[in-house]
């Protein structure tokens, strides 16, 4: 029997996967291996980028900052997954489903901001390589970072107050964490509002980003097309074609979820998209934009070196 659910003593049952117990056990290994090895490649980021003087750039101040972000975006919702494939809890008060719920898209708007900062970085550097470090100064590069943290919390306020004085007609969410279309599943009251504000909310986050995105990339592209050596065009390209392969995963598979005027109810396809953006990109994120770069594999062979 469905009840009105309301007051911060609420709670709700989350749905999670459609599979057998023995399936959730190995998602819960698969899920587990991939968080711990995110959480330790981040840190090691972060470590290097802090202690290394040679890392002492734009660039890595801004992998270092993307790293924090992902470990925190990150922890919202796979420890509270983890627990969820192993049968012990399938609650979340209506509190924690809200902070859940405002920390997952602030944090996820903040990167969204992040990755377009970088490839602003990366334009800088390969169209104006000499005036790169004039540009590119401490100053504002810390004045990038704090306003994709400030664009990223500000913007999704709004959204969780407006949630949070909907009534809710039944407690299972069809999800593994508090996505917003399933929560709107779950309401009785109007959320026409809340859904217009939602799409406007994300399609400014995303378009705007992945806009500055584009554009940067259009004129990279531009400006390696117009090297005369291939080597040079090589050189240039391996410096940003790891990063437009997270922007075209992560903003792909964020922009099909969320940019859109209705709540989907197509649960099952939302949270195999969901697991690509908050477990798998960002398990590969340390990879693709750190290890395989040389200054990071020195500065980490100079550490391992010097604890021996």
């Amino acid at each position: 029997m469905d009840m009105n659910i309301s007051g911060h003593q609420a709670y709700f049952i989350l749905h999670g996967f459609s599979a057998s117990q023995f399936w959730h056990w190995n998602f819960f290994v698969v899920i587990l291996v991939m968080y711990l090895l995110t959480i330790t490649g981040n840190i090691i980021i972060i470590t290097i980028v802090l202690i290394d003087s040679l890392l002492n750039s734009p660039m890595y101040f801004f992998i270092g900052n993307l790293s924090f972000i992902e470990m925190l975006y990150t922890s919202v919702t796979i420890p509270n997954l983890l627990v969820l494939l192993t049968g012990k809890s399938k609650s979340i008060s209506l509190s924690g489903c809200l902070t859940q719920f405002f920390f997952f898209f602030s944090l996820g708007s903040a990167e969204c901001f992040l990755l377009a900062v970088m490839s602003y970085d990366r334009y800088c550097a390969i169209c104006n390589p000499l005036l790169y470090n004039a540009i590119m100064n401490r100053s504002l590069c810390c004045y990038l970072v704090l306003a994709c943290w400030i664009g990223g919390f500000f913007p999704n306020l709004f959204p969780t107050v407006l949630l949070s004085y909907l009534n809710f007609c039944g407690r299972y969410i069809q999800h593994f964490f508090c996505d917003l279309s399933p929560l709107l599943q779950l309401s009785c009251s109007i959320t026409n509002s809340l859904q217009t504000l939602n799409f406007l909310t994300a399609s400014a986050i995303v378009l705007l980003s992945f806009s500055v995105t584009l554009w940067t990339y259009i004129r990279i592209i531009i400006t390696i097309v117009a090297i005369p050596s291939t080597t040079g065009k090589f050189k240039s390209f391996s410096t940003c074609a790891s990063h437009l392969t997270v922007v075209i995963i992560f903003f792909g598979t964020v922009a099909f979820v969320y940019v859109r005027p209705k709540a989907s109810k197509d649960f099952e396809l939302n949270k195999v998209l969901s697991v690509v953006y908050i477990v798998l990109t960002p398990v590969v994120n340390p990879l693709i934009y750190s290890f395989r770069n040389k200054d990071i594999k020195a500065a980490i062979k100079k550490l391992i070196l010097n604890k021996r």
